[in-house]
């Protein structure tokens, strides 16, 4: 199907730079790029916001070779724990609706155990707002991604 409309992040004048600039705050406060990427393509995943994922991660540039077994991650052996901690929080945080308590404690103190507070804060916004991309970009039916 073709897109809807353009990117409402381009037909909102100045819109896009200061979701831009939350992104680059939120790699910089410590938490590992091969983690918010996991999250972020585990989150897109959830709310049918496809990629394109290169044919060879292995060549691909700053690709990670796990990227196609993220939707297995409690069963793949290839996640750390912090990655797994990270993705328990993306996974409750998405899926909020018609839960009671959707973001349990168990799933928060499991992060706090690997994040420090502001890398769990970062965390918990990084969640938000690629829920935040995948919406907009779902509700105008904008192409697929190529990933990077």
């Amino acid at each position: 199907m073709p897109p809807r409309m353009n990117n409402p992040s381009l037909v909102v004048p100045d819109a896009l730079q200061p979701l831009l600039d939350l992104s680059k705050v939120i790699g910089g406060t410590g938490v590992p790029q091969r983690t918010l990427d996991l999250v972020r393509l585990r989150v897109s995943q959830i709310n049918g916001r496809l990629y394109t994922l290169p044919a060879d991660l292995g060549k691909a540039v700053e690709a990670d070779e796990r990227l196609p077994l993220v939707a297995g991650w409690r069963t793949a052996s290839c996640f750390s724990g912090a990655e797994r901690a990270a993705l328990a929080l993306a996974e409750s945080t998405t899926e909020i609706s018609g839960q009671e308590d959707p973001v349990p404690d168990e799933v928060w103190e499991q992060a706090v155990g690997h994040f420090k507070d502001e890398e769990l804060a970062a965390l918990v916004l990084h969640i938000g707002l690629v829920n935040l991309w995948n919406r907009v970009n779902v509700s105008t039916r904008q192409v697929p991604a190529d990933w990077r």
